[in-house]
């Protein structure tokens, strides 16, 4: 019997926790809620596009909290400190890549406390922020000294990204600069990035001004652009950038950044991801130097992205191979640094 795992939520990243789940050898799934009443009480199988697996969605946190589970991996789309305290005061160890990668005291307080009542362990894996934002940096750093900066950025084309209300209704995409600018995103996306950069400022010893900057800029289109909330239309959001930045006496020493682009055509200003093309940077500058690309985790085409996005399924497959030494964990909000060196398991058909 291996550790019995919970899916809270059903999107694009719970799917892929799931399958994730059921791939990983020392894990089975124990249970899955869901947000709405339409998937209330289906076999997970439908839910994920596979035969039957014997386990019954819920919409209903009391039956999950009933639930004889070791762990939960928690992926909504928006945290609630609620719902996570509930989880953890029911003995659950609880994964997730929406939040609590470094929280301040106070973003802890509630959940230490929780944690401890039951006897279980919080820790937030994902891939940005979660991996790519503040983990590898930090482990690449060791192989300098003299550290004076660090870098992580993103460059992702959302055309591929199979959610049209977020990227419409929360990302802004579509809508109007000033709607952009003024909306919800830089909020929601200050949460995990401010940690990220946090994190680094705090492992690498930088004496950081206490204020973490964090700005944004939006392009538009020129001429219509084909997406998945249908056609962008001149005038409208075609193009965000989020930056995040920690400074020593006004000198940048941490900076995180997201490019995310409805394609690289027809945009005001002409961002364009370069001749590199869609990736992930991560740069150390000490002595010596370290400059890694990371591909892989977007999709060859639009197409492909709709079908199963890479970045996406990373996302999952963090969390999902985090359970186990969560598991294993002390009570309490658990960092990176905190638990073991985490690692993936080999493929079924290849493994011992």
């Amino acid at each position: 019997m291996g550790l019995r795992v919970v899916q809270w939520a059903t999107g694009s990243v719970g799917v892929a926790a799931i399958k994730g789940v059921l791939e990983h050898p020392e894990l089975e799934l124990a249970g899955c809620w869901v947000h709405s009443d339409a998937k209330s009480g289906k076999d997970v199988g439908e839910i994920i596009g596979t035969p039957p697996l014997g386990v019954t969605t819920t919409n209903s946190i009391d039956d999950i909290l009933a639930l004889d589970a070791d762990a939960v991996i928690y992926a909504p789309l928006l945290p609630n400190v609620e719902e996570v305290a509930a989880l953890l005061r029911s003995g659950k160890n609880v994964v997730s890549p929406v939040g609590w990668f470094y929280p301040t005291e106070k973003e802890a307080a509630p959940l230490e406390v929780a944690a401890q009542a039951g006897n279980a362990t919080l820790h937030g894996a994902g891939i940005g922020p979660g991996a790519a934002t503040e983990l590898f940096p930090l482990l690449l750093s060791v192989m300098s000294t003299g550290v004076t900066f660090v870098r992580a950025e993103e460059f992702s084309d959302l055309r591929t990204y199979g959610a049209p209300d977020v990227l419409r209704y929360v990302m802004g995409f579509g809508g109007t600069p000033d709607n952009a600018l003024s909306g919800p995103m830089q909020k929601l996306l200050d949460g995990g990035f401010i940690q990220s950069v946090r994190l680094c400022v705090d492992r690498l010893g930088f004496a950081a001004d206490p204020e973490i900057r964090s700005w944004q800029e939006v392009a538009v289109a020129t001429a219509p652009i084909d997406s998945p909330i249908g056609v962008i239309e001149p005038g409208q959001v075609a193009g965000r950038r989020f930056h995040w930045e920690a400074t020593v006496r006004d000198t940048p020493v941490v900076r995180i950044t997201v490019n995310w682009l409805m394609g690289e055509e027809n945009l005001d200003p002409p961002w364009s991801f370069g001749p590199a093309g869609e990736r992930y940077e991560i740069e150390v500058r000490g002595n010596p130097d370290t400059f890694v690309t990371v591909k892989g985790w977007q999709p060859e085409t639009v197409d492909e992205g709709l079908k199963s996005n890479p970045g996406i399924v990373a996302t999952a497959a963090h969390c999902v191979n985090a359970v186990p030494a969560t598991c294993a964990a002390p009570a309490g909000i658990q960092s990176f640094f905190d638990l073991p060196l985490i690692t993936a398991r080999a493929a079924p058909r290849l493994s011992r």
